[in-house]
């Protein structure tokens, strides 16, 4: 872990940028040495890897679920996660609606968009956002605050098409909020960069940026977990 570099990182951001710092992968120890030094937010893409760190460590830890979510999955990360980054679909939403009324919880969520060229990335387009956002079900689903979208840049030496595709985010944002949020004061997150391309994510507009390697150093995929 480079403690270093977390407090270059974090000095960097302006004050409206949250720094999410990606602990996948990574153990517990290192997440305690970290929120000793006073971080708060932090990142997990695998549900049951959460879960058990959460059973860990310090509760007031914010815990933010970046990766795809499975529907299975969500059950073990309902009670107690901050923000899922992560929604790309309205049966994803519907369960953790479900999920969010069985802890008698509001479980807030950022629209997950694909912005970014690789196919292998998931995320709505904005017509299809749009057309969930109009229809019957939406309105319905009580126990979700959207607060705002995420998106994923392209895997690129090519600084300028990520910044691009983040432009085009926050594009997205604007028009949701313009239309559909624009009463809603909790609709103001915009998900984006991580490690490689986060200085340009927060020139384009980003309020949370995921940053795990830079701090915590080369991702352990060795940790034994069922998800």
């Amino acid at each position: 872990m480079n403690i270093d570099k977390y407090y270059e990182i974090k000095n960097s951001l302006p004050a409206q940028t949250k720094l999410i710092a990606v602990s996948k992968t990574k153990p517990a120890e290192d997440i305690q040495t970290l929120y000793n030094e006073g971080q708060r937010a932090f990142g997990e893409n695998k549900a049951q890897e959460m879960k058990a760190k959460h059973e860990a460590l310090p509760k007031d830890i914010e815990w933010h679920f970046i990766g795809h979510l499975q529907t299975n999955k969500i059950k073990y990360i309902a009670p107690y996660v901050t923000l899922i980054h992560s929604i790309d679909s309205e049966p994803l939403l519907q369960e953790i609606n479900k999920y969010a009324v069985k802890n008698d919880r509001v479980i807030s969520c950022l629209l997950q968009f694909h912005v970014a060229e690789e196919e292998t990335k998931f995320g709505f387009s904005l017509e299809e956002c749009e057309a969930m956002l109009q229809g019957e079900v939406f309105p319905t689903l009580k126990n979700v605050q959207i607060c705002g979208v995420m998106g994923m840049g392209t895997n690129t030496d090519d600084m300028e098409q990520v910044r691009n595709e983040f432009r085009h985010l926050h594009q997205i944002f604007i028009t949701l909020k313009e239309k559909y949020f624009a009463d809603d004061p909790a609709f103001k997150e915009l998900s984006m960069g991580m490690t490689d391309d986060y200085p340009i994510a927060v020139e384009e507009g980003s309020t949370l940026v995921r940053v795990g390697s830079a701090i915590f150093g080369a991702r352990q995929y060795n940790i034994p977990v069922n998800d």
